[in-house]
């Protein structure tokens, strides 16, 4: 059998995959088992930060195989501890718990919130405000945290309570929720899976007033937004405001898994020993690839990022099929008259892996995507709009 007829006999079918087999790449060119290349405007839902196999990173990874993969977290390890130095000295946070993934980085945020509460103001405050559309993970928890009902289905049931929705950019609707049993408010700054819909910056700052007020935490979801995909190495930088918890991952391995819970001033020593744990998290080798990312995302990286995303935003914006165009820096999303499915299937087989979100076309590049391929690959997308 061949690699698609394998993956049909033994792969639980929980993706709709596209006629393609990835095997090797280098940057934003990715090749198929036949040979062909595609230019790749997706990085693998914005995790190979710096495209497929990245010489700075391959090394870092090589070297930390050769010293050691994985200790147990009763231990010290030294990638770890210098990764988390380096998240806190880059965004101001003062504490990094290291998880596998986004949805556990969330999990996490859930927990030390309701914690956070329950040691100041005892039982009955652990409610968690989220946003309709908003995308949060796929356990248990996090998909009862996600506002969206049709990743609700009855045959997972029950989920777990605690999670009130409201719409987004709806101030009023948002503080009617925050009673007495909330704790917390958790925001994706762009609404990825929901469409990719940026949150207007007038509504998070007042929404941060209102936490404040009510010391109810605010939680920042960074999972796809971060590690400079939006053009500042956090989108909350964008916006002003400070996190008390804030959780990324995705783009901040490289292409490993690896996701971080971090915390500020007022949570930092929420989580003491035995509250929280993961056997793989802040695995050396995970750690040694992202510390080569993220010490590579510096001003003049993230203002390539906004360039290459106004650039994209001026080709596609007006042009024949195009309805709209949202996003920040190289997290966008195309309204098209076309079915976005549609659009995407054509590109693949003209050399141009782009996604979708909702009814959109989704691009999420490598952040150093040479100008040639993206300018390319613009115009490829272009044309399957326009037809």
């Amino acid at each position: 059998m061949d690699i698609k007829e394998l993956d049909k006999t033994y792969i639980a079918n929980t993706y709709s995959r596209f006629p393609f087999v990835a095997v090797s790449g280098s940057g934003a060119r990715v090749t198929g088992e036949n040979g062909g290349t595609c230019i790749d405007l997706g990085s693998g839902i914005a995790v190979d930060a710096f495209g497929v196999c990245d010489p700075e990173w391959v090394a870092a990874v090589e070297a930390q195989l050769h010293k050691i993969q994985h200790f147990s977290n009763l231990f010290y390890t030294e990638p770890q501890a210098k990764l988390a130095e380096l998240l806190c000295q880059r965004t101001g946070m003062h504490k990094v718990f290291f998880c596998n993934s986004g949805a556990e980085a969330n999990e996490c945020a859930i927990k030390a919130a309701r914690k956070y509460s329950f040691d100041k103001y005892g039982a009955g405050r652990h409610d968690i405000v989220t946003l309709q559309q908003s995308f949060h993970g796929r356990t248990m928890a996090t998909l009862a945290a996600t506002g969206q009902d049709t990743l609700h289905p009855e045959c997972f049931g029950p989920y777990p309570g605690g999670f009130l929705y409201a719409p987004a950019n709806d101030f009023d609707a948002l503080s009617a929720l925050c009673g007495e049993t909330v704790c917390a408010v958790m925001l994706e700054l762009v609404q990825g899976e929901g469409g990719v819909n940026p949150l207007a910056k007038e509504y998070v700052q007042k929404v941060e007033d209102l936490c404040h007020e009510k010391d109810i935490l605010l939680l920042i979801d960074e999972v796809q937004t971060g590690n400079g995909r939006t053009g500042s190495l956090y989108a909350w930088q964008q916006y002003h405001v400070e996190p008390d918890i804030m959780t990324t991952a995705k783009g901040l391995g490289g292409g490993l898994p690896l996701g971080a819970c971090l915390f500020g001033e007022k949570t930092a020593n929420t989580l003491i020993a035995g509250t929280h744990g993961s056997t793989f998290g802040g695995n050396p080798v995970c750690c040694a690839g992202a510390l080569s990312i993220l010490s590579r995302i510096d001003g003049k990286l993230l203002a390539e990022v906004r360039e290459k995303g106004e650039y994209i935003q001026s080709e596609l914006s007006g042009a024949p099929g195009v309805k709209s165009v949202t996003g920040l820096g190289l997290m966008l999303g195309i309204e098209t008259e076309k079915d976005a499915r549609s659009v995407a299937e054509i590109c693949l087989a003209r050399g141009v892996v782009v996604l979708t979100a909702k009814n959109k076309v989704r691009l999420l590049p490598p952040l150093n995507i040479a100008w040639e391929d993206l300018r390319q690959a613009i115009q490829i997308l272009k044309g399957v709009i326009a037809e």
